[in-house]
């Protein structure tokens, strides 16, 4: 695919990250602080009726609602509609908190009763390696294996035998290790050191040392199933959003699409180049620009190629477009690491699937399923 040319004059966040901004929403990165919001068109509310009217006809509310889990900061907004209430949204934004936690609980590696600091712990031991877990952890743990398998184990969940190596979060150290550290680690990175056992429901770890993490897909499986709460309460607008995964719920009572900003990797924190409409859709992005230090022109990220035990090098920000967040999530650091040409040929391969890709050099690649769907707004701006 030819890319499309930036017009910049030299040339898009939680999990985490600050990869989008929702218009009429905070954007969201990890506490402390949130970046400034952007702006949104005011809806138009309904015309008041007439006086000899029986009933004020109903006007939509729009709330919203924050929350914590998985490490990163949880936003809600949402229309009222007759059958349910401001008071009855917010509580449910609390539910779906609540189930973001939960499946918090089984998917963290902070926690040593984890389903996964289970599986981790017994990593490598002869007849015991073989741990039962949770059905949803398994299957986050299949569907994170099955990426690896289509995406030339660019995406690999033991890329957590490298912990403690980098350090881009509360531990941030701006030295890289050395490179014999990361070759004496790198073995152990490699998706087919997992066994799964589906009849059993059980995860092996095959050789001592090798660990998984699931930091780069359950934001997106947590987002869909807060999604879930929230439809079952009777809501049908609204977004939840985690970090840099987002899922958008029905249009807005003008009859809009709700629209998210498209992260400017280079621009200053809450820039946005591009917006991208989004109605039953997740939006999700793995970008260079957060858990990032530089030391002179050369920028070190948390985005590991598997590969080399390195921060990837080809793209600056990957965006994805999906049905389910849980597919987006699942595939933006994979068409991060790829690049451009060959992760395009994985989106285009995906039913339902786009991506905005800006690549090393600046350059804005658009797939097909977001031609004429993207408004850019500004050229993206350049810079180490």
């Amino acid at each position: 695919m030819t890319p499309v040319r930036s017009l910049s004059v030299a040339s898009l966040l939680s999990i985490a990250l600050l990869p989008t901004a929702l218009l009429g929403c905070h954007e969201r990165a990890t506490p402390p602080a949130p970046p400034p919001r952007a702006t949104e068109a005011v809806m138009d509310r309904a015309p008041s009726p007439p006086e000899s009217a029986a009933a004020p006809a109903f006007a939509p509310e729009k709330v919203s609602g924050e929350g914590r889990a998985m490490g990163t900061h949880l936003a809600y907004a949402a229309y009222t509609t007759p059958k349910v209430d401001a008071e009855t949204t917010r509580r449910a934004f609390e539910a779906a908190t609540k189930e973001i936690q939960r499946l918090e609980a089984l998917m963290t590696t902070w926690r040593p009763d984890s389903d996964l600091s289970r599986v981790n712990a017994a990593a490598g031991k002869k007849g015991e390696n073989a741990v039962q877990v949770d059905a949803e952890t398994f299957a986050v743990v299949q569907e994170a294996v099955h990426t690896s398998e289509i995406s030339e184990g660019t995406f690999d969940i033991t890329f957590e035998s490298l912990h403690g190596l980098w350090k881009f979060d509360e531990d941030l150290d701006p030295h890289p290790p050395s490179d014999a550290a990361i070759r004496a680690k790198l073995p152990l990175v490699n998706y087919r050191h997992i066994h799964l056992d589906e009849r059993a429901r059980t995860i092996a770890l095959d050789t001592k040392g090798v660990r998984i993490s699931l930091g780069g897909i359950a934001k997106g499986y947590a987002v869909d199933r807060a999604a879930k709460v929230l439809e079952d309460a009777g809501l049908t607008s609204f977004y939840v959003q985690a970090g840099g995964d987002l899922y958008a719920r029905g249009l807005k009572p003008d009859g809009s699409e709700w629209s998210a900003g498209v992260r400017d990797p280079r621009g200053v924190a809450g820039s946005y180049f591009a917006l991208l409409p989004l109605s039953d859709h997740a939006f999700s992005t793995a970008g260079d620009y957060e858990r990032a230090y530089l030391i002179g022109n050369k920028r070190f990220h948390h985005i590991i190629d598997p590969r080399t035990g390195r921060p990837a090098t080809a793209c600056r920000s990957v965006t994805i477009w999906a049905k389910t967040a849980f597919l987006a999530d699942s595939i933006d650091d994979a068409v991060f690491i790829l690049g451009p040409e060959k992760g395009m040929k994985l989106v285009e391969s995906l039913d339902g699937v786009g991506a905005v890709i800006i690549d090393a050099k600046n350059n804005l690649w658009i797939s097909k399923r977001l031609e004429g769907k993207l408004k850019i707004t500004k050229p993206p701006t350049d810079g180490p």
